[in-house]
Parts: C-alpha cells; structure tokens; sequence
C-alpha cells in the first residue's frame, strides 16, 4: 500500500459506497445495542448484565472468527464471500425484529459476529484491489468516518424509536441497509479466490479458543467470582472461580497460536495470518493503542447508556441526547483529521489522542452528575470525543500503510480481530467493575446510613441490589415492612452509591487511557510524503 505515482488512474467512488455502508452496517448494529438495554431488559425481565450479553456476544464471535474469516475470502474470492455474509446478516437482523427471548436476541448477534468476522477483513482486502495511492488514503478515511458517523446516526433514530416505537424497529433499519450494501456490491472488482490456499484448523482453534475463554473469563469475572468461586458459577475449581483460569488458559492458548503461527512460516507453509505484519515495533505499537482505545470506547458506550437509561430511568432519547456530543466529536474528528497527517507525524498525534482522553475521563470523573445536560459534562463528552475520533483513525491508517497490497487481508482480520476482542473486553470489564464497586459502595453506605437497621438490610439483601432505578428500588421497598423515611434513605443510598460507583470507574478509565501514551510513543515518526515501500526490505524496525 505504498504511494503510487501522481499520473495513478482514477477509479470510480461507486464500490466504495458498498464498503462504506458494510462499516455502517456493522457500526449501527453495534451502536444500536446500548440503546436497546433499556427495552431487552424491561420486555424480558432480565438483568443489564445478561442483556449486555448481546453486546459481548457480537464482540466474541467477530474476533474469534475473524483470521478464519480472513483465509476464507482469499480462498473463495472476496466478493463472492462479501455478498454471502451481507445476507447472513441480513438474516440477523431479522433474528433480532422477531426474537421471542433475550436467549433468541443473544443468537442473533452471534450469527451477525460471525458474518461480521467476514465483512471485516473484506473491507480492506476490497479497498487493496479497488483503488491506490491517494484514493486508497481517502477511502480509508472514508471507512473510519463511516463507523463515526454511525454512531451518531444510531444514537439519534435509535433513541427516538426507543422512546416512540420499542428497540426492535432499530434493527429494521439495519436490515434495509443490508439490502442496500448488497445491491451495491455487484459494482466492487475482485480477483477470483485461490482455492489452493488451505485454512490452518490448528491455529483456527487455537485462536478461536483462546478468544472466547477470554471474553467469558473477563465477562464473568462479577458474576462467577474475581477468585473464589459463586453460587452462580457453573462450576468451581476447588473452590476457585472459572473466570480467572479462563482467562490464564486463554492467554496460554494465545501464546500458543503465535508459536504454532511462527513455525508454519519457518516451514514455509501458508498461515492463519502473515505476523510479518507485526514485525516492527511500529506496528505492535499501533495494535496496541487500536485496543486501548476501542476498549475506552466500549466503555463509555456501555457506561453511560447503563447509568441513564436503567439508574436514572431515563428514555432511550435521552441517552442518544446525551452521547450525542461524543458521537458527533467522533465523527468529525475521524474524517478532519486526516487533514494533519501532513503536518504531524502519527506518534504526535497518538500522544496528543490519549492525553485528551486521559484529560476527558479525569475531567468527567469530578464534574458528571445526574443532570448530563451541564455543560462541564458536554465539554468532557466533547474533549474524549476529539481523541477518541483522531486515534480510532490514525491507528487504522497506520496499519495499512504500513503492510504490502498482498497482505491487506491479513491487516484486516488482525483490525477485526483487536477491534472486536477489545469491545467484547471493555464491555465485560466495564461491567463487572461498575458491579464490584456499586457493591463495594452500597455496603459502605448501608452500615453508616442510621436509617437504615440492619434488618431492614436483611429483608431486601440490598447489598446485593444490582443497578436498578429508584422507582424499581422502591417497588422492592414496598414489599417489606419499610418506613417512608428508610424508603426515601434507601433511595438516597441508591442515588450517591451509583454516582459515585460512575465517577469512580471514570477515574480507572482515565488511568488506562494514561498508561496508553506508551504504546503511542511507539508509534512512526514519518509524515505520510515520507512513508517507506513496506516491502520485507524496509519492515525490520
């Protein structure tokens, strides 16, 4: 993917409005699953965790797939396998308008993963043999605007029909745009697929294991135990929790796959993915900071829905309302700041990403209370939004300028594969710390509130109350021999616990955000006029 005399050939814009609304595709799908917790937990009765699940789910099957993905587009041609998996996911959004239980809706963003995993790699791989040189820059843009914008756009509609109609018509709009991107595709150009190429199952399982052990270990660190194994643990390990050892096992099967990988092209046979394109210290470093940064984004996409929508028992209008500043800083961020690559290099500008960031999340940690419409709490929305906008982009692009033409599947299944592990990630441990310290924070407040006695405590479990509003909070209050003032106390508890349990986990955001400037330092010094020929010559950095 390296720069291309001036005299290139210009190619039309049509193929790239399928790649561009395939990101979209997937972005609003994504972006749409926030603003439906609301709605999944209320018309199925469930717990915003096991809702949230959706969330994860997506996440896991996209990144445990997605190197599998990758070899299959190369294998059966990209197209071809493009306009496949556009209809599966089609069929997944149509699992999502008619699911009957939370369980069907969970099925559903499994099967829209798993095409997901396809759509990924293809999109990079389809951008390599459909333009160069500078519109390949462009298009690339293009793709990271593409995922900004969708947020915006989902939060938006998404709210209002929350409010108005239900969740479920969200999802209606990501089948018409499937529709739409398959009647584009017939305008991409592709090579046929190589069907010589053979697909490593060792390192499939291996990867594909590793990844679901992770994403199930962090998910379940709450629920199943940090150590010592729960009642609500499938099972324990003498007496330990799964989740931890899920998660060591995990890292070892990890470990494993890149042992098995590094030996299959010691012996000249064809892998699950080239690790030439992590060679440098470049490279690792933009993978690295491309997880951080998608994990933050989890995060606070997780976070702040979660505190509106089911602690404050606000609409899905006000939560589109209120990430409305993040999502359109996002959006124009990712498509303006390519417009400094010119004049800085991409290690400036990821330093300067996460500083904001880190300065946002601390900001938000002192200032965000129950009123989200305060402009200190928009300003801080604002500011993370900008970083997050500028490294989303920049880390992508540095990827792919980064590998040779032949490897951009390869640069998209290890895009995929980050992106999606990190969502899964954030997500999960988003969850399970904002549990862990609202239960850290409800037993500190229960034994020092004086309205609250301890039978009381006893009677409800409140200790053990997960995030709920204050109205549901005093349904359950009401069903006990409470006093109008210990209700009220309760609420109280509810109210300041959760607060602070939200400023709380901001603050340990705002720490990972500030240990990410490392990664980022690591990142090229060069301007985009300076960029090497990324041929096997010139990647020994």
């Amino acid at each position: 993917m390296a720069h291309t005399a001036s005299t290139e050939v210009r190619k039309s814009w049509l193929p790239l409005i399928s790649l561009f609304l395939a990101q979209v595709l997937m972005s609003f799908n994504v972006a749409a699953l926030p603003i439906s917790l609301g709605g999944i937990v209320s018309e199925f009765g469930v717990p915003p965790t096991v809702a949230s699940t959706t969330i994860v789910m997506y996440g896991l099957a996209v990144a445990a797939l997605v190197m599998t993905g990758a070899k299959l587009g190369q294998r059966v041609g990209w197209v071809l396998i493009f306009r496949v998996v556009i209809v599966l996911f089609a069929g997944s959004a149509v699992l999502m308008i008619v699911s009957p239980s939370v369980g069907w809706a969970i099925a559903g963003q499994a099967v829209a993963g798993a095409a997901a995993a396809i759509i990924v790699p293809s999109i990079v791989a389809l951008i390599a043999e459909n333009y160069r040189g500078t519109q390949q820059a462009t298009a690339i843009g293009a793709i990271g605007s593409a995922r900004a914008i969708s947020g915006v756009t989902a939060f938006l509609i998404g709210g209002t029909l929350g409010t108005l109609v239900g969740w479920r018509p969200m999802f209606a709009i990501v089948l018409g745009i499937a529709v739409v991107v398959f009647a584009f595709s017939f305008t991409l150009r592709s090579d046929r697929g190589d069907a010589s190429i053979r697909i490593d199952l060792v390192a499939s399982l291996l990867i594909g294991a590793a990844i679901v052990l992770l994403t199930l270990g962090f998910n379940n660190l709450n629920g199943w135990g940090a150590v010592a194994a729960t009642e609500a643990a499938p099972f324990s390990i003498l007496g330990l929790s799964p989740a931890p050892v899920f998660i060591v096992v995990g890292v070892v099967l990890g470990q494993l796959f890149f042992l098995w990988t590094r030996r299959r092209m010691a012996e000249g046979k064809v892998p699950l993915i080239d690790l030439s394109v992590l060679d440098s210290s470049r490279e690792r470093a933009a993978v690295y900071a491309m997880f951080i940064v998608v994990a933050l984004e989890a995060c606070v996409n997780f976070t702040i829905p979660l505190y509106i929508q089911i602690v404050q028992g606000r609409t899905p209008f006000d939560t589109s309302l209120a990430m409305m500043p993040f999502n359109l800083t996002v959006f124009v961020t990712a498509t303006l700041v390519v417009r400094f690559y010119r004049r800085y290099p991409p290690r400036v500008i990821g330093v300067a990403g996460f500083v904001l960031t880190t300065a946002a999340l601390v900001w938000l940690s002192f200032v965000v209370d129950n009123n989200w419409e305060t402009l200190p709490t928009i300003l801080g929305l604002v500011v993370f939004g900008i970083g997050q906008g500028a490294l989303v982009t920049l880390v992508f692009n540095v990827l792919v300028t980064a590998a040779p033409s032949e490897l951009a599947g390869d640069v998209g299944s290890l895009r995929g594969t980050t992106q999606n592990l990190a969502s899964a990630v954030g997500t999960a441990v988003a969850g399970a710390l904002l549990v862990s310290l609202l239960g850290l924070g409800v037993a500190r407040a229960v034994v020092e509130h004086p309205e609250l006695p301890p039978e009381l405590v006893a009677q409800v479990d409140l200790d053990e109350v997960n995030f709920i509003s204050n109205d549901d909070l005093r349904a359950v209050l009401a069903q006990t021999d409470a006093t109008p003032a210990q209700i009220d106390a309760a609420v109280e508890v509810n109210e300041q616990t959760r607060l602070g349990t939200l400023r709380l986990g901001l603050l340990i955001l705002a720490g990972i955000s500030a240990i990410a400037i490392l990664p980022a330092s690591r990142l090229p010094r060069y301007k985009p006029d300076e960029i090497p020929d990324p041929s096997p010559a010139t990647r020994s950095e």
